[in-house]
C-alpha cells in the first residue's frame, strides 16, 4: 500500500433529484425521488496547496451535471443510471476512483429505500491525462508542479 498515492475523497450525499427511472408500469409515467451519494477520490487534490478549485472537483458543477443527467437520460435501471454517474465523475471530472450510491426511497411500504452501490476506478491511461490536465492548468496559473 505504500506505492499508492494519498487519495483525497470528495463528497456529496443526500442529494436528491426526480427522474423518471424504473422497468414496472407504475414507475414509467411520473417522476420519483431518488437519492444520491458521490464519493470522489483524487490523488491529493492541488487544491490542498493552491487553494483553487480548479484544482480540485467541484460540488456545484457535479450537482449541475447530476440534475442535467436526471433531465436527459433515458435508463431504466439504477444499475445503469449509477454507472452513468460514476462514468461523468470519471471522465469529466478528473477522478481516479468514485463509489455511487443511488436509493428510491420509500420504494415499498416495509422498506425504508432500495438502491444500488457501486465503485469504479479510472483506467490508468485516463488517470495520467487527468493528472496532465492538472499539471497544465497549475503551470497556466504560474504554479510549477513538483
Amino acid at each position: 500500500m505504500a506505492d499508492r498515492p494519498a487519495l483525497d475523497v470528495i463528497f456529496i450525499e443526500g442529494f436528491v433529484g426526480h427522474t423518471v427511472i424504473g422497468i414496472h408500469e407504475t414507475e414509467l409515467h411520473r417522476a420519483q425521488p431518488l437519492v444520491i451519494d458521490v464519493h470522489a477520490g483524487l490523488a491529493r487534490a492541488r487544491a490542498c496547496d493552491t487553494d483553487r478549485i480548479a484544482d480540485t472537483i467541484d460540488y456545484g458543477a457535479v450537482c449541475e451535471r447530476l440534475r442535467r443527467l436526471l433531465a436527459e437520460h433515458e435508463l431504466q435501471l439504477l444499475e445503469a443510471f449509477a454507472e452513468a454517474i460514476a462514468d461523468i465523475v470519471i471522465r469529466e471530472f478528473g477522478a481516479i476512483w468514485v463509489r455511487v450510491k443511488v436509493a428510491k426511497p420509500r420504494k415499498f411500504d416495509d422498506v425504508n429505500a432500495v438502491g444500488v452501490q457501486i465503485e469504479r476506478r479510472a483506467p490508468p491511461d485516463e488517470t495520467l491525462s487527468s493528472h496532465s490536465g492538472a499539471v497544465l492548468r497549475l503551470i497556466g496559473s504560474g504554479m510549477v508542479p513538483e
